[in-house]
């Protein structure tokens, strides 16, 4: 598969706003921390939404969960911070017991009215085999809330009757995070935005007891995606919803 830029990703497809919904505070990073920087270089405006606030993450036994809500909610925030992103919303759902239904798809149909955005970046619905680590119950859920709102449920504006008071919209296409391989149809070059990706993750401390360890991982996986050597690329699952251009030629 041929990686291509994200300028020209956005120039092609007139991408103006993004959207960008996962489970925990991290999984963006892990999943698309450099896609992200590369667009906002490209002057993307880009929203985050985390379903849960990462309170059963962690390894350190001797705090709260109130005290973990409150760091890893900081961590992404300065996350984002790092890639450009400075709207980052929280929608306080439990961590671990996430589940596709109608609350959450709703609440993700207000959202995305409210954003408008061209592009919805999230987590895939189907599981990973190979990598079993990015099927986690919450991703898969959040994914297929995400789906679903998606299509049909943000255009139809019969959907929801308490949203009513926000405009049906159309959304452009749909980046999904973590995907099976055969299903990956999207390789963006990244290769200039690698050590920011790294920045952000680094912002998670209270998730990673070996930051070098990761780094490695990471940077092998990022490699690994890119056919040329040197090179670096995030992957994704892209379908186009209501965009004429479908990435033509790429």
């Amino acid at each position: 598969m041929q990686p291509v830029y994200a300028h020209d990703l956005v120039k092609r497809s007139k991408i103006s706003r993004a959207l960008v919904i996962a489970a925990h505070p991290d999984d963006i990073d892990f999943g698309a921390a450099s896609t992200i920087a590369a667009l906002s270089a490209s002057g993307v405006e880009l929203t985050y939404c985390l379903v849960t606030s990462g309170d059963a993450g962690g390894f350190e036994l001797d705090h709260s969960r109130e005290a973990m809500i409150a760091r890893r909610e900081q961590e992404q925030r300065d996350a984002a911070n790092v890639v450009g992103v400075s709207d980052v919303r929280y929608l306080k759902h439990l961590d671990g017991y996430v589940e596709p239904n109608h609350e959450l798809v709703s609440a993700l149909v207000a959202l995305m009215r409210e954003v408008q955005p061209d592009v919805v970046i999230s987590q895939h619905p189907q599981r990973n085999w190979d990598r079993l680590q990015a099927s986690h119950p919450d991703h898969i859920a959040v994914g297929e809330a995400t789906v679903r709102a998606v299509y049909p449920a943000v255009e139809n504006p019969f959907a929801y009757p308490d949203l009513e008071h926000l405009p049906a919209f159309r959304i452009g296409q749909l980046w999904m995070m973590g995907a099976p391989a055969e299903l990956v149809n999207l390789c963006v070059d990244i290769t200039d935005y690698v050590d920011l990706k790294l920045e952000a993750l680094h912002k998670h401390n209270s998730q990673h007891p070996d930051p070098a360890a990761m780094d490695a991982r990471v940077r092998n996986a990022l490699e690994t995606n890119h056919p040329e050597t040197g090179r670096a690329a995030e992957v994704f699952h892209k379908v186009a919803i209501n965009d004429e251009t479908t990435f033509a030629g790429f």
